[in-house]
């Protein structure tokens, strides 16, 4: 990935908050076929492993962890907030200008190494942790014991858990962090007047 000095960011807090906040992940693999990606919801555990530990799950008719067995180098990327930047949103454009549209996002990338989990107790693990995680703002929020055991037995035998001990994380947060300060408060302020709240929020001058 190509990062410019300014849109590069190496703070493991703030890398960890773009994996929370969308966990949505694009596992990128490279089999006998070539590349391939999944779309998959990522459990991450920065307290396990050098970097972190990232934890999921495929269907087993999902041939993804016989393509690529354990041991295989991954990368999952995790994209952030993201919207497009008009130029007449810089004061300077109409001034100067001499502004242009472009797109502004965080993205995160995580190299790591996988390790295949078909094991029940590993699936029924994985799957009481997203789901706690994604229900937890529900009024009533569901758990696997809602549903009979033989009904959530049968669904994990048919799932295939997945694992990737994490060795890097990249992350490019391009933020217009090389305008000046009144351009980049004039696009988030427009952002934030279509709604685009979280990235008009990261990408203010005092953004922590």
């Amino acid at each position: 990935m190509y990062i410019p000095p300014h849109f590069a960011v190496t703070d493991p807090a703030q890398l960890h908050r773009v994996i929370r906040e969308h966990p949505l992940g694009a596992l990128v693999t490279q089999g006998p076929d070539g590349f391939d990606a999944d779309h998959l919801p990522f459990e991450f555990d920065p307290d396990t492993g050098e970097r972190g530990t990232l934890l999921a799950h495929v269907a087993r008719s999902n041939t993804l962890w016989q393509r690529c067995p354990s041991g295989s180098p991954v990368m999952v990327i995790f994209r952030g907030a993201q919207d497009y930047i008009s130029p007449s949103w810089y004061p300077s454009k109409h001034e100067a200008h001499r502004q242009v549209p472009t797109w502004n996002y965080e993205v995160v990338h995580a190299h790591g190494i996988l390790a295949v989990q078909d094991d029940e107790r590993f699936v029924r693990r994985i799957v009481a942790r997203l789901t706690r995680r994604h229900e937890a703002g529900e009024p009533t929020p569901w758990k696997m014991g809602d549903s009979a055991p033989e009904f959530i037995d049968g669904l994990l035998r048919n799932i295939v858990g997945i694992e990737i001990a994490v060795t890097s994380l990249e992350g490019k947060f391009k933020l217009s962090q090389n305008k000046d300060v009144r351009d980049r408060t004039g696009a988030a302020d427009s952002l934030q007047a279509r709604g685009s709240t979280g990235l008009a929020q990261r990408m203010r001058p005092d953004a922590a």
